[in-house]
């Protein structure tokens, strides 16, 4: 019977713990689920337009970069810039 007791207690010892966790949990959250998922979807939007616009400024200059590159070879390959 000694075992039986033990186990009883320690299941309600289990219980309480988890009782007193989910009060305290809801007692001390900062807010409401639907409030920190908006939040995180306006963080995560936030976060992809600034990637996009850094990548499409990493994109324009390496289209200048090769521009300027086709400029130099052509200037570097036309037979007639040298003749002069």
């Amino acid at each position: 019977m000694e075992v039986s007791n033990n186990n009883g207690k320690i299941i309600g010892a289990l219980l309480a713990g988890a009782a007193i966790g989910g009060v305290i949990g809801i007692i001390l959250a900062p807010r409401k689920g639907s409030k920190t998922q908006k939040k995180i979807i306006k963080k995560s939007l936030k976060i992809r337009d600034t990637a996009r616009e850094k990548l499409n400024d990493f994109i324009s200059e390496i289209c200048k970069d090769a521009e300027t590159i086709t400029e130099i070879e052509l200037i570097e390959n036309d037979p007639q810039l040298w003749r002069s």
